[in-house]
């Protein structure tokens, strides 16, 4: 397995890598240093199937383009993305050197290492090429599945919709400050926020959310990274925000768990970048979804959740951007106004479909199957 060396393709590569190590397949995974250590752990009972293969990534002629330990697009800003990928195009050679060695039965891979076709093509090992595979169900989105069937060589290559790769589901409830907090707040009163460490929002753009969440009047927790721009934590917000919303709301700097986050009984809803990872956590648990997209695959999926009644995409100018105001209102919208009872009844029948494991695992299985019986050995 050779994802891109963003997390937003790491950690579901890593979830299958996962999922197929737990089905009885041995898998190398492979990424750079610092990648790697960002991942979690791998169980015991499958460390014997799970390889986790480092590759330090090569540097770039200028350092000031991509600095030293910048391995994901997470540690960089977005114009400086073409550097990493100028670096992660140098690992196409002891990768090469590792799938001779190696001689894996299948590799998969995202867009990103085109590089990778080649090499599977002389060392005659089936890849994306032979078949493509897409982390949702038909249950979600069937049209596009076969619209995709249809025009992949005129339906000669198969698509496999291998399920959601539900994370597991936190057993108990943590003890720290977050929790205690959630615990005695209304049940499904509370809106989680939370846009991601991807999407690099500017002063003005995480204030104008600021103002909108303290304008809705609603109970909020908001997981909030420091932004490159803050001189400290409370520079990320607008000032006296934590002071005129204490009480109703909770800001939780840095990490935080967000599917244990999701997972309590006091969270209703969540404001949030439209990530596909994050859809399939939210919708896991029936919460109604306040979508604001900005990058990559985020303003189709908001379209998509709109255009089934899942969830409310913020309104934007003509220049791209939004209000306060308009954050507001889709807040309320969605969390307690009787015009958005529907799409709250909506986002509960949806975690009957997101939250089935019996159905994902037996979408997942069939690919199992598919893989084992037609690899290079066969």
């Amino acid at each position: 397995m050779v994802p891109w060396s963003a997390f937003g393709y790491l950690i579901p590569f890593f979830q299958l890598a996962l999922q197929l190590a737990k089905a009885g397949i041995k898998v190398s995974f492979i990424s750079t240093p610092g990648n790697i250590k960002r991942l979690s752990n791998v169980p015991s009972n499958i460390a014997t199937l799970l390889d986790l293969v480092v590759f330090p990534l090569p540097n770039v002629d200028d350092e000031q383009q991509l600095p030293e330990g910048c391995e994901a697009t997470v540690d960089i800003p977005f114009e400086k993305i073409q550097y990493l990928k100028i670096a992660y195009d140098l690992l196409r050679q002891p990768v090469k050197q590792f799938v001779i060695d190696q001689k894996p039965d299948w590799i998969l891979i995202d867009v990103i290492p085109h590089w990778m076709m080649e090499i599977a093509q002389e060392q005659h090992i089936p890849l994306a090429s032979k078949a493509v595979a897409f982390r949702t169900c038909p249950e979600y989105e069937a049209e596009y599945l076969n619209a995709f069937e249809k025009i992949t060589i005129s339906g000669s290559k198969p698509v496999f919709p291998i399920g959601l790769l539900l994370p597991e589901k936190p057993q108990g409830r943590q003890t720290d400050e977050i929790f205690r907090w959630l615990n005695v707040q209304k049940p499904n009163s509370v809106v989680f926020v939370g846009f991601g460490s991807e999407c690099k929002l500017s002063k003005e753009q995480k204030h104008e959310i600021a103002y909108g969440v303290e304008l809705s009047g609603l109970p909020f927790l908001w997981a909030l990274r420091k932004p490159h721009w803050a001189f400290n934590e409370l520079d990320a917000l607008p000032c006296g925000f934590q002071e005129r919303t204490r009480g109703r709301g909770m800001v939780c700097f840095g990490w935080a768990p967000q599917l244990e986050i999701l997972g309590h009984s006091s969270i209703g809803g969540s404001l949030f970048h439209a990530g596909w990872g994050s859809i399939i956590e939210t919708l896991e648990f029936g919460h109604s979804l306040v979508v604001l997209p900005f990058v990559i695959d985020q303003p189709l999926n908001a379209r998509l959740l709109v255009d089934k009644g899942l969830g409310v995409e913020i309104e934007r100018s003509e220049d791209g951007s939004f209000s306060r105001d308009d954050i507001a209102k889709a807040l309320r919208l969605a969390m307690v106004s009787a015009e958005g009872e529907k799409l709250r009844i909506r986002t509960r029948e949806a975690a009957q479909v997101f939250g089935n494991r019996d159905l994902h695992d037996s979408y997942f299985n069939r690919f199992v199957e598919y893989l084992k019986e037609n690899g290079a050995a066969n």
